[in-house]
């Protein structure tokens, strides 16, 4: 049953002047946290150029729990309970874990072009993941859109390698990037149920530092039995996903989606993978074909479909018909 609105119109008016304030500067913040994260891939081809991916994902994990510690301890932040340290391993896994080895091991084989395409997957992965592990029920309209776009991924995929079927070697690439991308929307759907409770910033930092016990060790024994050589780009990659994409780039993410929402600011993430491809053309010289812009538009297009379909069952209360932020939003208010 729909509630009757009691408030005054001058309170109705100075909501709207506050909507008015706070929704510019998500869209500022929610962008700084896109193009942040439209450089993580191209940055990371740069890194695993000098170094395997196993030690780069160590040094990666170890440097930002390093940094995640610090941050922490700045803030005091309040250790979080039994269950809730559970999940954040969990989620650790696969967000400073999974991903970035996956997608190291991916990147050692394609180019980031390609890869970003395949992450364009994460935000249609991430909800079902979250279907699964929280009984969340999508529309069929989102499950439709998501296997649009997991058939059109495939079939450019295979008309784009020169063997089809039989290109086992390029296929391999695709396969980690594809792990990778389930790596990550596991680890968010995970990580966002704490971050409910204790925000964002804090979700991601604590997964870093629970996980510093195995990072720092395994950083130490691959830096010593790894493959290293330091150039000035290669530096420049590994400062860059370790400081900005598994860190600080979180805090401008979660703060644009407090202040504008996740409806609005959430659906800035579907001009990642076009970003991406940008800088691999300009960063890495990369050249890929003119489909390749295509389907990340179309991949783009059928994950907007989704995500709508989700917010329309999640934003909304059945029983108030309050179209306000579903509690997603918390992950980042309590930041």
């Amino acid at each position: 049953m729909r509630t009757k609105d009691n408030s005054s119109p001058e309170m109705r008016i100075a909501d709207n002047a506050d909507r008015s304030r706070v929704l510019p500067a998500g869209f500022l913040l929610g962008g700084l946290g896109v193009l942040a994260f439209s450089f993580s891939l191209p940055a990371n081809k740069l890194a695993v150029a000098g170094i395997d991916a196993f030690t780069v994902t160590a040094l990666r994990a170890a440097l930002a729990g390093l940094l995640a510690l610090a941050y922490l301890l700045v803030v005091r932040a309040s250790v979080p309970g039994r269950g809730d340290l559970a999940a954040l391993v969990c989620s650790g896994l696969g967000v400073v874990v999974g991903f970035p080895l996956f997608s190291s091991l991916a990147l050692e084989r394609i180019d980031s072009a390609t890869a970003a395409v395949i992450l364009g997957l994460l935000p249609a992965l991430t909800a079902t993941f979250a279907a699964l592990l929280a009984g969340e029920r999508l529309p069929w309209l989102f499950w439709a859109a998501t296997g649009a776009g997991a058939v059109v991924l495939i079939a450019y995929l295979l008309w784009a390698s020169p063997s089809g079927l039989s290109g086992f070697a390029l296929g391999w690439g695709h396969l980690w990037m594809f792990l990778a991308t389930v790596s990550a929307g596991f680890g968010y759907a995970v990580g966002g149920t704490v971050a409910k409770r204790i925000g964002g910033a804090q979700s991601i930092s604590w997964s870093l530092v629970l996980l510093m016990p195995l990072s720092i060790p395994v950083a130490v024994v691959a830096l010593i039995g790894g493959t290293v050589t330091l150039t000035t780009s290669v530096v420049a990659g590994m400062v860059y996903i370790t400081v900005i994409s598994q860190f600080l780039g979180f805090f401008a993410w979660y703060g644009g989606l407090a202040r504008g929402g996740i409806a609005r600011i959430g659906q800035l993430q579907q001009i990642q993978p076009l970003l991406t491809i940008v800088w691999s053309a300009l960063i890495l010289g990369e050249r890929p074909d003119a489909w390749i812009y295509l389907v990340g538009i179309v991949l783009g297009l059928l994950v907007w479909i989704a995500q709508r379909a989700r917010l329309r069952t999640t934003d909304v209360s059945p029983n108030t018909g309050d179209t306000s932020p579903s509690p997603r939003v918390e992950v980042a208010l309590r930041h």
